[in-house]
């Protein structure tokens, strides 16, 4: 597990650990709590609930990425955590986050998203004072404007080379504008992550709120990538099967409907193409 990720908007995942406790609407429907239990794992809870935790050999893998990366002559990116929050305020787990760094460190080839929703533990955390590394990326999730107003002002500041949010699933609508900054500029939001929530319990996305998204982040010079429209997508049911539909206010007072078709038919098309941002950063 790690290398090849299937998540469109990195290369690697890297999971110091599996497990977690669910902290606000976007995980109702965690997909990583839902395949801990498909291994038969339980590892979703407080204090009460083990984390899993992995041997040498997987901490490991990441040494072979950079070297992989750099025989390429490219730069790789590892998201870290997709089963687990980095950030997560545990006892058991600090000598875990304490191996993390110096492995960050050691890999200058790969740039390493970290994606908490936790970003209140971010400072207390990390062991660099204003002289991050170069190659960490720090994200927040964002899945409306209340998430948004708590969550953002946390990590604005951080001297992160990319500061960047994930509103996925995406619940409703969001006004970023205050805080997006092209990439490389200090103070603000970087990169934009949007995308729909997947699974067969998932939320519907109303297509304005993703479209309002991507129109700011286009204003700002804000890199934007759209990963998917998840299990529910604005595609006709003419010529295919969709088990039932949702209507929700569009544009002008006219209801766009939404139809149940899964991930896989929904695709991730907004307006007629992708969008595949990523930021790219200078050296200095």
């Amino acid at each position: 597990m790690g290398q090849n990720s299937k998540i469109e908007w990195t290369h690697h995942t890297f999971n110091p650990w599996w497990g977690c406790v669910k902290v606000s609407p976007a995980c109702k429907h965690c997909y990583a709590e839902t395949w801990a239990q498909r291994l038969g794992l339980e590892l979703w809870g407080g204090d009460d609930t083990q984390r899993r935790f992995f041997s040498d050999h997987h901490w490991r893998e990441p040494l072979r990425w950079e070297a992989e990366a750099r025989r390429a002559g490219e730069r790789r990116r590892v998201f870290c955590a997709s089963m687990a929050d980095v950030f997560e305020d545990r006892a058991d787990l600090i000598d875990q986050r304490a191996r993390l760094w110096p492995l960050i460190e050691q890999t200058p080839s790969l740039d390493w998203l970290l994606l908490t929703k936790r970003p209140e533990n971010v400072r207390a955390s990390v062991p660099w004072g204003k002289a991050w590394p170069r190659n960490l990326w720090l994200g927040t999730t964002v899945e409306d404007m209340k998430y948004a107003q708590m969550r953002i002002p946390l990590i604005v500041d951080m001297p992160a080379a990319v500061r960047f949010v994930s509103c996925e699933p995406l619940l409703g609508v969001l006004k970023l504008k205050r805080w997006l900054r092209p990439p490389g500029k200090p103070r603000g939001i970087n990169w934009v992550i949007a995308g729909g929530e997947s699974g067969h319990h998932s939320r519907p996305m109303n297509p304005l709120w993703v479209e309002g998204l991507r129109d700011q982040c286009l204003a700002a010079g804000v890199p934007f990538h759209f990963k998917q429209w998840g299990h529910w997508g604005p595609a006709s049911p003419a010529d295919r099967r969709a088990v039932m539909s949702v209507e929700m206010p569009g544009r002008n007072g006219r209801p766009v409907r939404l139809f149940k078709l899964g991930k896989n038919v929904t695709g991730r098309m907004l307006n007629g193409r992708t969008w595949d941002g990523v930021p790219t950063l200078v050296e200095s």
